[in-house]
């Protein structure tokens, strides 16, 4: 089976591997030595949400988050791959189905 991919669609594979990856570049893959640790004010700043909504999403248990002691915290790193994890990509249009039109 010999299967033929447009220019383009390659492009768009090659930007969504480098989007993975670059995080892990730009810190020589030592992911986690400067990490920043949020509570919950400073996490509903950095997320521009109220923080009722990271109390009800700590109480749901959709947020990642960790305890110490009784503090609820967040490390920086995790809730930014939550957010790449949450994200929704656009979805090329194959040209294939252009040339129908």
């Amino acid at each position: 089976m010999n299967v033929e991919i447009e220019p383009k669609d390659i492009e768009a594979i090659a930007q969504r591997i480098l989007e993975v990856l670059k995080p892990l570049l730009s810190s020589n893959g030592r992911q986690g030595e400067s990490d920043s640790i949020f509570n919950v004010k400073q996490l509903a700043q950095y997320l521009h949400v109220d923080p009722s909504w990271i109390y009800k999403a700590i109480s749901l248990k959709t947020i990642p988050y960790f305890k110490a002691g009784k503090y609820v915290r967040f490390k920086k790193s995790i809730i930014d791959e939550w957010i790449r994890n949450k994200t929704t990509r656009p979805v090329p249009f194959p040209q294939s189905l252009k040339n129908r039109r």
